[in-house]
């Protein structure tokens, strides 16, 4: 399994259950999407996987890690299995296009030869090589979502994340973005996008697992 979800719950400070008893595994190479209303627990659903929060209760393994567990010394292990893509980018104005999809190698300590290699790639994948100079400033929103892409599978994660990645943009170009999701799925990276875009996920046959007031009201992997 990929994802796997025992009786995971999740229980803020304030009191706020954000989730309730959540059970749910998702095969590794597979794609779905993760709905439900503003509010129902689809940010803290990604946060735990993520390890950005903890679990109050369960047990959570990502690709045969047990981030219910883990210590704080392997998250950066954790995480570098898995690409996250965020609704406004998140892209530093002051780097170029090349340099923002450089910064997780670089972190990661790759080599110069391998960290071009690998940007270069990524951003021919997106449809961007020839922008590589370019500030993000200057690219239009689709555009700079797709930096975002690249960077998130530059060094060639396991898993992907995205979290309202078409937020933002018009139809044309979120069937464009979710295209650029399934061909990475199609080459077997797991593909978990959280979405409250109802229309475009029902015109593409993925399964859905949806959340409502923290717990699954629909999973098709059941």
């Amino acid at each position: 399994m990929m994802l796997q979800f025992d009786h995971i719950s999740k229980r803020y400070p304030q009191g706020h259950d954000a989730l309730r008893d959540i059970n749910f595994h998702m095969p590794k190479g597979s794609m779905a999407f993760l709905t439900g209303h503003s509010g129902a627990g689809k940010s803290t659903f990604l946060k735990l996987i993520t390890a950005i929060e903890r679990s109050s209760r369960g047990q959570l393994i990502v690709n045969g890690m047990n981030v219910s567990k883990i210590n704080s010394f392997r998250i950066p292990y954790l995480r570098r299995q898995i690409g996250i893509i965020f609704q406004d980018h998140q892209l530093l104005n002051d780097r170029t296009v090349f340099d923002n999809v450089a910064l997780p190698l670089i972190i990661a300590g790759y080599r110069h030869r391998e960290v071009s290699r690998r940007v270069r790639a990524a951003l021919d994948k997106v449809g961007l090589l020839h922008k590589e100079k370019a500030m993000p400033i200057t690219l239009s929103g689709g555009e700079q979502q797709r930096v975002g892409i690249a960077r998130a599978v530059v060094n060639k994660p396991p898993l992907l994340l995205a979290d309202e990645p078409t937020g933002n943009l018009d139809p044309e170009l979120s069937r464009e973005i979710m295209q650029l999701f399934q061909d990475f799925n199609d080459v077997g990276v797991t593909v978990l996008v959280a979405t409250h875009d109802i229309h475009l996920i029902n015109t593409l046959s993925y399964p859905q697992i949806a959340l409502k007031d923290g717990q699954l009201a629909r999973n098709d992997f059941a």
